[in-house]
């Protein structure tokens, strides 16, 4: 294998495609034949840290570094040697080994050694053997020592859009940007992730908060995710926060306390979620319609049967697709996404009172990607209702295809805490 083919059904994820300073080596193959990479991401230091509290200042630094402007600067600056040296026509000219004019350019502001990608090389062509994994497992702890601040993510690249979990997305970084520009508010706390993918978030989160239910759909996926888990306890377990990897299926009423599966619920788990959780948070789940329904009916299951008030943050990134249905630019599935925060903003039905808000995106950055503004935070609030103001008879919560009140009612209490 010379290579890595990319297909025309596969997505790759731009965290991948332009990542830097990073080994970013194929290790294994994955239990269903997946080439399976490793990479790592460095959370910056304070001198190293992107501020994006003003805007002013990032408005400056993108004209300084704008290649438009650096065009400019080059060709007056030409102009004027050839002014300098006459004007006569016997400049001469500077060409590489093709014949190619060479343009000396401007130094840049920031150096780009160290910021290009390294070489994607497949090593290794062998498939996952547990034994071995767990070799590797065990010799992680002396490794540990030199990726202090560096998370460590096994991931795949270039999957189809069912295994996109198995990639890392830029809606992962702008969550975890934010959970470490506010680890007052999730000190101590007990966090759900819906979607969570490979985990970063979720490892990221367990920097700061306690508890942090990990969850997502797969055995395979969820393999990949405990995985990274043992590969970040250099990161969590000085802070006493612990990752608990779960199944949590958006399209099932109930969550899987099956005792034979690896991934299944403890009672005492399923207690605790709806006793204690303070926070859901999710990152660039909303990419399929049928999913964003399946979201927002759990978020809705979850809250309604909480007791406490609950926050849920939610990023996700606005991508623009040319359609030949509208013949035009358009974004589908970030506008059924708004259509469902519109229904949740300010309604109060059933049990719960939801309130959204866009959240700014000013808060330090501390990994190196490109946020773009196509990428948003967004707030949802809930506070249970007292009884004698819940609304069991009220219309149905939400215009979602094949989710009637009716429905709501009698999967209401599937739950195993709630039987």
């Amino acid at each position: 294998m010379d290579q890595i083919t990319f297909h025309h059904d596969t997505v790759l994820s731009d965290i991948h495609m332009l990542l830097p300073n990073a080994r970013h080596l194929m290790t294994r193959l994955n239990h269903v034949g997946q080439p399976v990479f490793i990479s790592n991401f460095k959370i910056l230091l304070n001198d190293e840290r992107l501020d994006n509290n003003d805007p002013g200042k990032s408005l400056e630094q993108e004209k300084c570094d704008d290649p438009r402007e650096d065009l400019e600067k080059d060709t007056n600056a030409t102009q004027e040697t050839v002014g300098e040296e006459g004007g006569e026509g016997n400049v001469e000219l500077c060409l590489d080994e093709d014949g190619d004019l060479h343009i000396t350019h401007r130094p840049r502001k920031y150096p780009v050694e160290g910021r290009g990608r390294d070489l994607v090389c497949p090593i290794i062509l062998k498939q996952s053997n547990p034994l071995l994994e767990q070799e590797e497992e065990n010799t992680d702890d002396t490794a540990d020592k030199c990726f202090k601040d560096i998370i460590r993510i096994e991931h795949t690249m270039a999957t189809p859009l069912e295994d996109v979990g198995k990639q890392v997305w830029r809606g992962a970084f702008l969550l975890a940007d934010f959970i470490l520009s506010q680890p007052v508010m999730f000190r101590g706390a007990t966090v759900l992730e819906l979607g969570a993918g490979l985990g970063f978030s979720s490892v990221v989160m367990a920097t700061t908060a306690k508890t942090v239910y990990c969850t997502d759909v797969g055995e395979d996926l969820l393999s990949m995710c405990k995985r990274n888990v043992t590969l970040n306890r250099h990161m969590t377990e000085p802070a006493g926060g612990e990752v608990r990897v779960r199944q949590l299926d958006w399209l099932q009423h109930s969550l899987c306390t099956d005792a034979d599966g690896e991934f299944s619920w403890t009672e005492e788990e399923v207690a605790d979620l709806y006793d204690n959780t303070s926070f859901i948070v999710a990152a660039d789940v909303c990419y399929d319609d049928d999913l964003t329904d399946g979201f927002f009916r759990t978020l809705y299951r979850l809250c309604s049967n909480f007791t406490h008030t609950c926050t849920i943050f939610i990023s996700i990134e606005k991508r623009m697709n040319f359609t030949l249905r509208h013949m035009d630019v358009s974004c589908d599935a970030y506008n059924y996404f708004s259509h469902c925060l519109s229904q949740l903003h300010d309604l109060t039905d059933g049990r719960c009172c939801f309130r959204v808000e866009q959240l700014p995106s000013n808060f330090a950055q501390f990994f190196l990607y490109e946020r773009i503004e196509q990428l948003e935070l967004w707030k949802v609030s809930t506070t249970p209702l007292p009884f004698d103001q819940a609304q069991p008879d009220s219309e149905p919560f939400l215009a979602y295809p094949g989710f009637t009140w009716e429905q709501r009612n009698s999967t209401e209490h599937t739950d195993p805490a709630h039987g």
